[in-house]
């Protein structure tokens, strides 16, 4: 069973490629950067990939700390004006082999626009792996 709502799922995998990747460097900065991103539904994980990721300054953030997140969204319509979206905040893994990636694990979601209106919520911890 997801930790996402069935509108969050939809909405995660209606094709957004996407998103914006929030970490903290090691004197406190936040650094936020475009990223392309998969949902992967056997760990029900959102996975970052890029040309050497490795090497890049979130993955060494994220191998430091921890911790990261991801806001996707996009705009339904403009008139009315109709954002909608999907933050993710949560453990982060930095694997390097055998292809480097990013895993956020959610910990809290925030989602806007995907039906019911606006969601919040803490989700259980969920073993790395």
């Amino acid at each position: 069973m997801s930790v996402f709502t069935d509108a969050e799922l939809g909405y995660l995998t209606g094709g957004r490629q996407l998103g914006r990747l929030a970490t903290v460097g090691a004197d406190g900065t936040p650094h936020v950067v475009p990223v392309g991103w998969i949902y992967n539904a056997a760990r029900d994980a959102i996975e970052i990939g890029g040309i050497e990721l490795e090497r890049s300054k979130k993955f060494r953030d994220i191998a430091r700390t921890g911790r990261a997140a991801i806001v996707v969204d996009d705009l339904e319509s403009t008139d009315p004006w109709r954002p909608r979206g999907i933050e993710v905040r949560g453990r982060a893994e930095a694997i390097a082999l055998p292809t480097p990636l990013i895993r956020i694990h959610p910990e809290r979601i925030v989602s806007w626009g995907l039906g019911a209106g606006r969601s919040a919520r803490t989700v259980p911890s969920q073993p790395a792996g």
